[in-house]
């Protein structure tokens, strides 16, 4: 049988210019590139073009990009950022929400399917199961940075984290196996095609149930409530799912086939190159950008890493930052 295991993975896989490159930040590159070829794959079946395809893309990347930041921020940080505005725009200096995460990307889709006038549960059912994937991938690099730490355990399979003392629950991967296991989940409810919105509703409450469970064996620094926070969120997803699912199943919400027109249709095969060089461009730029961002607490990011790489904290890009601030 394994014993602990002593994590000593170093976070950052690369530097461009002053700037480090986490394997963190890496993992919201891949999961965007997973989104952009998932909607690619079943563009058909959904009634988008390529173009559109960049479309979508985009606003999801960047509502997740903007809303993992903004409730952050303000949820969790507030106390420094209320003295430290101009940092709020320095994703570099980490600090990304979950529950933010999800709720961009929602808000990102749902503006799509405004200016597109396309059915947001069709979508959203669609855009779960990527959706699933990245944020396994996200813990993956969660832990891989060594980060969002459980509290003490002599289990086996316990793990010591970077200046942490005692042995931990690696909590990070027990919510990202939980992510990746409702891939199969939700493409087995896919696969027999209930009302739109029922892929949905499983996913917000099968997210949210068993995070619920979960973050109880996670160390948090400070409670909302009486609750760690999240929790509350956590609880709230867990009834939107099964409200979801009852009213869609009660009102019998047909599932459509396809979201687009007989216009749309006809150019679904049109060549990826066809897609603007501005599309292209602003994708690529949103693949670039996670790679800077690393997955602690803005507070923590100097004072953990400085240590292990010379230069961070001196680094203009890295103002030093204490935790009395």
């Amino acid at each position: 049988m394994m014993g602990p295991f002593v994590h000593n993975i170093d976070p950052i896989f690369g530097q461009l210019g002053s700037l480090y490159l986490w394997w963190y930040g890496l993992s919201y590159t891949l999961g965007f590139l997973a989104l952009f070829h998932w909607f690619r794959t079943v563009r058909e079946s959904i009634g988008l073009d390529v173009p559109r395809v960049y479309d979508l893309t985009i606003l999801i990347a960047a509502g997740v990009l903007i809303g993992g930041r903004a409730v952050e921020v303000v949820l969790y940080e507030w106390g420094y950022y209320a003295e430290h505005p101009a940092h709020i725009l320095w994703i570099w200096l980490g600090g990304m929400s979950t529950h933010g995460i999800l709720f961009g990307g929602i808000l990102g889709s749902w503006l799509f399917c405004r200016l597109n006038s396309k059915p947001f549960l069709s979508l959203a059912d669609e855009l779960v199961i990527p959706t699933a994937f990245i944020m396994g991938l996200g813990r993956i690099g969660n832990f891989i940075d060594g980060q969002i730490v459980g509290s003490v355990t002599d289990v086996w399979w316990a793990v010591q984290f970077p200046d942490v003392e005692g042995f931990r629950h690696p909590v990070v991967l027990y919510d990202g196996l939980k992510n990746l296991l409702l891939v199969p989940a939700l493409l087995l409810v896919r696969r027999i095609k209930p009302p739109r919105g029922v892929v949905l509703g499983v996913f917000l409450f099968g997210y949210g149930f068993f995070r619920i469970i979960i973050d109880f064996f996670r160390e948090y620094r400070v409670e909302l409530m009486g609750l760690p926070p999240g929790q509350e969120m956590n609880i709230a997803m867990s009834l939107a799912g099964i409200l979801l699912i009852i009213w869609v199943v009660k009102k019998d919400y047909p599932r459509v086939k396809s979201l687009a027109d007989d216009a749309v249709l006809s150019g679904l095969n049109i060549d990826i190159r066809k897609a603007t060089r501005f599309k292209r461009f602003i994708l690529r730029a949103l693949l670039l950008i996670p790679m800077v961002i690393p997955s602690d607490w803005t507070q923590d990011v100097n004072e953990r890493y400085g240590n292990r790489h010379a230069g961070m904290v001196k680094s203009a890009w890295y103002p030093a930052i204490t935790r009395d601030q």
